[in-house]
């Protein structure tokens, strides 16, 4: 039995009355539940699209170097492309510099996954309200003043790569 959106809004708790924290935490995990459900037709996660548009923008590394770009544990970053490289999204070598790592790179199916999930953030809540200038600029900001402590004294700047700490003056 299903139920109708009046009925479903009847249940919703009274948002308003919500701490900003919790507001942001909750669409966080929304956003990332909606889009989840939606990438599993691509056969990636969202921790898969994460690390493919690093590779992406910034061309192969290590394993080590793409976990801490993308601020996870080296263990996690390895499962995360051990089901990108089963699905051919990524491809692993031998590091010439250093024979005990290997050089991740994307692979053209990897990118194609990467466009696709694109279009899929793109349209997941309608209006394009998840990629206004607005949201993001103070999205950008919470991460900068919050990761600061949390990354010592770099954070990832637009694209991808870490840089400076902003300034507070």
């Amino acid at each position: 039995m299903s139920m109708r959106r009046e009925e479903v809004l009847s249940f919703m708790p009274d948002l308003e009355q919500w701490p900003t924290g919790r507001l942001l935490t909750t669409a966080a995990r929304l956003v990332e539940h909606a889009w989840n459900e939606r990438l599993v037709t691509l056969g990636v996660t969202h921790a898969g699209v994460i690390a493919l548009g690093v590779l992406e923008n910034q061309g192969p590394m290590t394993q080590a170097n793409l976990a801490q770009i993308v601020r996870v544990q080296a263990q996690t970053m390895g499962k995360t492309l051990s089901r990108l490289e089963t699905r051919g999204h990524v491809s692993r070598t031998r590091n010439d510099l250093d024979r005990r790592s290997h050089m991740v790179s994307i692979t053209d199916a990897g990118r194609g996954v990467l466009a696709q999930s694109k279009d899929i953030e793109r349209t997941l809540v309608t209006g394009e309200g998840l990629i206004s200038d607005e949201l993001r600029d103070h999205l950008q900001g919470v991460i900068r003043e919050l990761g600061a402590p949390r990354w010592a004294t770099t954070v990832p700047n637009a694209s991808g790569a870490d840089g400076p700490l902003p300034s507070n003056n």
